[in-house]
């Protein structure tokens, strides 16, 4: 097999991308009399006749159960275009981008730029004082993001979030005492992002309502 690729297809683009999916490897392989079939974590596996698969997730979880038969395409855009706002919270080392999307559109957003220092290869004491200024620049930035999130989040209470950017940065905003109250929301898969600014936020918005897509070629 090779290596997977991965994509992101808006629900409106999905029923063609199918179409051209079955297209390009010789149509789709049935398996007991259906064209897809459910993976156990809840994703629809679509085959291709030259053995090429393409697993397809849904953006969230369902808000209904999974019909006896799985998910039929159709499922996955109905799931993808249900009328739930979701929170975005993007912070990499320089800068955050918060805000809200209703159906991949912001309804609300902030953006900033705080100054966090690089790594650096010194040693010794002024190794250490340095360590001790980029934790504090950092715990700054993330004070901020959140402060501007809860602000935004109880304007607009979200269903789920999208955090995105820095791993242990966003994780370090989300675990701020001010969104306490939004940490327990189901959280969407992480998003690989530059520095946030008001145009990547509004790609994050639309990319929250996604399909996300693993191909893997024969």
């Amino acid at each position: 097999m090779g290596s997977p690729r991965h994509v992101l297809v808006s629900p409106e683009r999905l029923p063609g991308w199918v179409e051209r999916f079955s297209a390009g490897n010789g149509g789709l392989a049935s398996t007991i009399g259906h064209d897809a079939e459910v993976r156990s974590d809840g994703g629809l596996m679509l085959r291709g006749a030259n053995g090429c698969v393409a697993e397809l997730y849904p953006p969230w979880e369902s808000p209904s159960p999974v019909a006896p038969d799985g998910w039929a395409v159709q499922d996955l855009v109905s799931t993808a275009t249900s009328e739930l706002l979701v929170g975005l919270l993007l912070v990499r080392r320089g800068g955050y981008a918060v805000g809200v999307a209703d159906n991949g559109k912001l309804v609300a957003s902030k953006t900033g730029t705080k100054y966090v220092q690089s790594r650096t290869a010194a040693g010794g004491w002024s190794q250490q004082r340095f360590a001790r200024r980029r934790a504090n620049q950092a715990a700054g930035l993330a004070e901020a993001a959140a402060a501007h999130a809860a602000r935004l989040f109880g304007e607009h209470p979200p269903a789920c979030l999208q955090l995105g950017g820095d791993r242990p940065l966003a994780a370090e905003t989300l675990a701020n005492p001010a969104l306490r109250g939004y940490q327990a929301l189901p959280k969407l898969k992480f998003l690989v992002v530059p520095d946030p600014r008001l145009d990547i936020l509004k790609q994050a918005a639309i990319d929250s309502r996604s399909i996300r897509i693993t191909i893997i070629a024969p």
